[in-house]
């Protein structure tokens, strides 16, 4: 089976062709938030939706941010019931919270949820229909509200990438919706929001960032700029993620996290996921497992799969992190038992008995999983059968 090729030398390797077009303006720095009210009366809106959770109202991140749109006389209407893994009954309530304001712009303050949430929001209100009617790409017609995305997680990278990610209320699969219509005009990345994030939060979202900085390095999409992204985000998350443990107010930790997830999720805009994330959203769907702890889970299993395949960019990504030179033999292995070292260092489960799996769920898992879109970009193919092999192997933690 051909092998990735790795990132591009200064030999004069020849470079792969890529289309890349930046849409969001990124401002990062402690205490960034305060800028918010400026930021967004510069996009000319005057009414703006504020999509945020109960947590963030709690923490107090969104009377700071409402303190500072209300400072630049804007007007401000506050949806903040925004469930995880938001539904498209969670789109629907806020949008009737939009159209009874009129709004003409949107922030997204939270994690994923929220962001994804609010640009579901836009979706619907500027372009009409069901979030159904979005699933997949460029499926949007007319322009969508200008949007600041304030992530107050280092995880999912949701504000530097022009997909919604919404769920069905009854299934919980998700549907990726996806336009660069739909990209955040402006993302802030205010380290001081992330010390609030309770430790299993913390735990989820890092590993979900790590797994998309190494999942789109290795993607059949990846290009130049990608795997530019991805190889930056894996050194910050990657020396960040135990730092947060051993000194949550370590602020330079914090910081290297919320830059590495958005650099993360830049390059998902440019690279598409892989195979971990086809096999967790199951798990998620029909076993309720925070999808950060089904990552990782199935990580490490993902990348021994790949390495056939993806071995010289994974021995690059292990010689970043300190593990071993790149060219040794075992530096994929080394990889997926130092990421398994991670998860286990948070505290999360490494196996999927422990999330209450069965063996007879399994191959109702790989079926689904092997209809999820991101499977398709995975550097070495997958379908029903090899992925029931990694649930299989995910179950107790087998590792041959």
């Amino acid at each position: 089976m051909d092998q990735i090729s790795p990132l591009p030398s200064s030999n004069g390797a020849a470079l792969a062709p890529f289309d890349y077009a930046p849409r969001t303006r990124v401002i990062f720095g402690g205490g960034s938030l305060d800028r918010l009210g400026e930021l967004a009366a510069g996009l000319g809106g005057r009414r703006v939706l504020l999509v945020s959770d109960s947590g963030l109202r709690a923490a107090g991140h969104q009377a700071r941010a409402l303190k500072s749109l209300e400072a630049a006389a804007l007007a401000v209407t506050v949806f903040d019931d925004v469930q995880p893994n938001p539904t498209t009954d969670d789109v629907d309530r806020a949008l009737a919270a939009a159209r009874d304001a009129k709004i003409d712009s949107i922030v997204g303050l939270g994690g994923g949820s929220s962001m994804d949430c609010a640009k579901g929001v836009n979706f619907l209100f500027t372009n009409g229909g069901r979030m159904e009617d979005y699933q997949g790409v460029a499926k949007a017609g007319r322009p969508m509200l200008p949007m600041i995305a304030v992530p107050t997680t280092a995880g999912t990278g949701s504000e530097a990438q022009s997909f919604a990610v919404i769920a069905h209320p009854k299934t919980h699969l998700k549907m990726a919706c996806g336009d660069k219509k739909a990209s955040c005009r402006v993302a802030i990345l205010d380290p001081e929001l992330t010390v609030s994030m309770p430790s299993a939060v913390a735990a989820a979202t890092g590993v979900d960032a790590i797994s998309h900085a190494l999942e789109t390095s290795v993607t059949t999409a990846r290009n130049p700029v990608s795997q530019m992204f991805s190889r930056r985000a894996w050194s910050l998350l990657a020396g960040g993620f135990p730092r947060i443990f051993e000194s949550p107010g370590d602020m330079d930790a914090r910081g290297a996290m919320l830059l590495g997830a958005h650099l993360a999720g830049a390059a998902i805009e440019n690279s598409m996921l892989g195979a971990t994330h086809a096999l967790a959203n199951p798990l998620t769907a029909r076993f309720d497992i925070i999808h950060g702890v089904a990552i990782g889970v199935m990580l490490p299993h993902v990348l021994r799969y790949n390495a056939p395949t993806a071995g010289p960019t994974y021995g690059e990504l292990a010689e970043d992190a300190g593990l071993c030179e790149r060219s040794d033999p075992e530096a994929a292995e080394r990889l997926a038992e130092h990421v398994k070292s991670l998860v286990e260092l948070a505290g999360n489960p490494t196996t999927l008995s422990e999330c209450g799996v069965t063996e007879s769920a399994l191959a109702g898992l790989a079926e689904e999983a092997a209809a999820q879109w991101t499977g398709r970009f995975n550097p070495r193919p997958v379908d029903a059968g090899s992925l029931a092999a990694l649930y299989r192997a995910a179950l107790r933690g087998v590792t041959g």
